[in-house]
């Protein structure tokens, strides 16, 4: 195909005013999207189940008897990966948040929208659960479209009846899945197994988040991703032509239709696209994928099985649909790993280390000691000057801690107030304490010293303070 064919190729750009599932009086177009089958459809739902099952298995997950993941907003109860976090810690949250942010600029720029087709919780569930659930009571997709056109019936009624107590009942686990990550796995159990009455609050919310649950798998669907989450909308700004995407093919495709007996492709100046529209019979999102990348376009790869199941019956190569870049399609070159790629990668890895080093290194326990105030240094016998302090601590941890406090510096030694703080779980304690140094380690007005506070020989914190003292 000559170069000037390509660039007249989809010159008609008028289905980017408007989305795919609205038509031009602003009415909602109902998809109905064939049941995609192939091997990438397989991975896809396999992974789906895992997902699923690491969903409901992490709600009862305990590391060092503190669940895996709490995010309790309405007690202010963090929780990740058995850490607890307070208000102390905003700071470890905004630092993730911006590692965060950042992990998905570069992760879209360089694999496109893969999180979305393959790992998105509103992608797992629509199209592995209720999609599934949908061809089973209803039919594919035909089928389906005449059975909404159809009058009333006993038939009709049983089928809408069913699905929708099936959704409903599921959206009702969902929520449960949902609640334990907020309100804990044992209040959503204690709520299951006691009358509602006595949880009438947790009981709302369940219901609550049970009918948005259905009203979204059931109603809004593939309108979450085009108008509601924020990601879809920025998927357009982030990506770029050596992004990786489901992409058509249309150096090999162009120009489209279907050969008549004996004839030659060639000859008749066709490409591999026989145009038979199985791409944009299973899109769940209803868009033509030869028209190029869409806002819409989830990257669930369906076409592409669709498509390499017609190749292969009608002795063509698969592949005509595929994962590549908007250059690699233009130049067709094969897809591969560049240097940009593998920096990207690598940048990728470092923000997901950071982010797990941010988590697992926080310290169990956060101390502050400052002077007391309004408090001078008294200087004592042999050659020693010494300040009060006052020493706050809060225990992040479930488990009790005695503490020991040591002036890290040379010759320098403290004096508690009372006996070595212990911090109760997930609780506070204060003191006060005396911190002793040697008029020969005091060159300044301000020294700076070092502080260890210790527990069972092990050091949890270091900690720097000022001492205030006379020149020698």
């Amino acid at each position: 195909m000559e170069k000037s064919d390509l660039t007249n190729v989809n010159q008609d750009k008028s289905f980017r005013d408007s989305i795919s599932t609205v038509d031009r009086s602003g009415k909602r177009i109902w998809l109905y999207p064939k049941n995609s089958k192939g091997k990438l459809t397989n991975y896809r739902y396999l992974l789906s189940l895992l997902f699923i099952g690491m969903m409901i298995a992490g709600t009862f997950i305990k590391i060092d008897e503190e669940p895996l993941l709490l995010l309790n907003i309405v007690e202010r109860k963090f929780i990740i990966l058995g850490k607890i976090f307070w208000p102390q810690d905003f700071h470890i949250f905004l630092l993730i948040m911006i590692a965060f942010v950042v992990f998905i600029g570069i992760f879209t720029m360089v694999y496109g929208r893969v999180f979305c087709g393959w790992i998105c919780p509103q992608t797992i569930f629509m199209e592995s659960v209720f999609r599934k659930i949908e061809y089973w009571i209803e039919g594919d997709w035909k089928t389906r479209a005449v059975l909404d056109k159809a009058p009333l019936s006993t038939e009709k009624i049983f089928k809408k009846v069913s699905k929708h107590f099936i959704f409903f009942s599921i959206s009702f686990m969902i929520a449960s899945i949902f609640l334990s990550y907020i309100m804990g796995v044992e209040k959503v159990m204690k709520l299951m197994h006691e009358n509602p009455s006595n949880h009438l609050g947790l009981f709302t919310s369940h219901l609550i988040f049970s009918f948005a649950f259905y009203w979204v798998f059931s109603r809004i669907r593939e309108q979450v991703c085009t108008t509601i989450c924020p990601y879809g909308r920025l998927q357009g700004v982030l990506l770029d032509k050596n992004s990786l995407i489901v992409a058509y093919d249309y150096v090999r495709g162009e120009k489209r239709g279907k050969l008549k007996a004996k004839e030659s492709r060639k000859e008749a100046g066709k490409g591999d696209c026989i145009d038979c529209n199985q791409c944009v019979n299973v899109c769940p999102m209803g868009i033509d994928i030869r028209n190029g990348t869409q806002m819409e376009c989830t990257n669930c790869t369906a076409c592409i099985d669709a498509c390499n199941f017609i190749m292969r019956n009608v002795g063509l190569q698969e592949g005509l649909i595929r994962m590549d870049s908007e250059e690699g399609i233009a130049e067709s070159k094969p897809f591969k790993i560049t240097a940009r790629i593998a920096v990207y990668t690598s940048v990728l890895l470092v923000l997901i280390g950071f982010i797990f080093a941010l988590l697992l290194m926080r310290a169990d326990i956060e101390t502050s000691i400052l002077r007391t105030p309004g408090v001078s240094f008294q200087e004592l016998p042999d050659n020693k000057v010494s300040n009060l302090y006052n020493i706050k601590m809060i225990n992040k941890t479930n488990k009790e801690i005695q503490v020991k406090i040591k002036v890290l510096s040379e010759n320098g030694e403290i004096k508690l107030v009372g006996k070595e703080p212990v911090i109760p779980s997930q609780g506070t304690a204060e003191t006060a304490a005396f911190i002793v140094l040697s008029k020969a380690d005091i060159t300044k007005v301000k020294t700076k010293i070092k502080i260890g506070v210790y527990s069972d020989g092990k050091e949890l914190e270091t900690l720097t303070t000022s001492f205030i003292g006379p020149l020698n």
